[in-house]
């Protein structure tokens, strides 16, 4: 018997018997696609404090603004406690967010380098959707996102969540939401890697400090 054989037969084992005829009906219908959507009943509130406890698990740092009149005064005090010299902004970006912060903001453009990117200290973002249960946010490219580039090279990241709205229980809500055929980013916690020793870096793959804002009222 085969390799191939055995796997097979390993398959057919798992997946029972199945009505005879097209491969793929017996599949579909062989296979309990009644998948949970998410893990249990929660409020509004709860599946927002679920994401703010799983973002500062990852190391994320959280910030609740209560609303968006706020928001401009928050970022400028994120900067300022950073001290960038530039900041990167996408196209996008609501203007008002950046009223209030004095660096120089850096645009988005398709002819930046990855040096001129290196050059800049911090990056403000939008996003698309965050994760509650994973701890996840979510950018897809949209204008007030950016290239996928802006949010991996800078080594600070300040990402705005509207919440309620941008904000979901379960990865399967997620992807309801998501179009698969845009850049998408999926973000739990700032950059980081071990190595066979266990030592943790970070930054490596992305920004080293990801400060994550929870903007009511959107």
């Amino acid at each position: 018997m085969s390799s191939r054989d055995i796997i097979l037969g390993r398959v057919r084992r798992a997946l029972g018997e199945a009505p005879r005829g097209d491969a793929r009906e017996s599949y579909e219908t062989a296979v309990d696609r009644e998948y949970r959507r998410e893990h249990g009943s929660r409020t509004t509130e709860e599946t927002v404090d679920l994401l703010a406890e799983n973002l500062a698990d990852y190391r994320a740092i959280v910030h609740r603004c209560p609303n968006e009149e706020e928001l401009p005064h928050l970022i400028m005090a994120l900067l300022a406690a950073r001290g960038p010299q530039y900041v990167l902004v996408p196209p996008g970006l609501p203007p008002e967010w950046m009223s209030a912060a004095d660096p120089t903001r850096v645009h988005d453009r398709a002819v930046s380098t990855t040096d001129d990117l290196d050059k800049v200290g911090s990056v403000v973002t939008g996003c698309a959707v965050a994760v509650a249960e994973t701890g996840t946010i979510v950018l897809d490219g949209s204008p007030d996102q950016g290239r996928r580039r802006i949010t991996l090279i800078p080594d600070h990241h300040i990402c705005v969540v509207r919440v309620p709205s941008q904000v979901v229980s379960s990865v399967p809500q997620a992807l309801e939401r998501l179009d698969p055929t845009r850049p998408l980013t999926w973000i739990s916690g700032p950059s980081a890697t071990s190595d066979i020793e266990l030592d943790r870096v970070e930054g490596v793959h992305g920004p080293r400090t990801l400060e994550v804002v929870l903007v009511s009222g959107g």
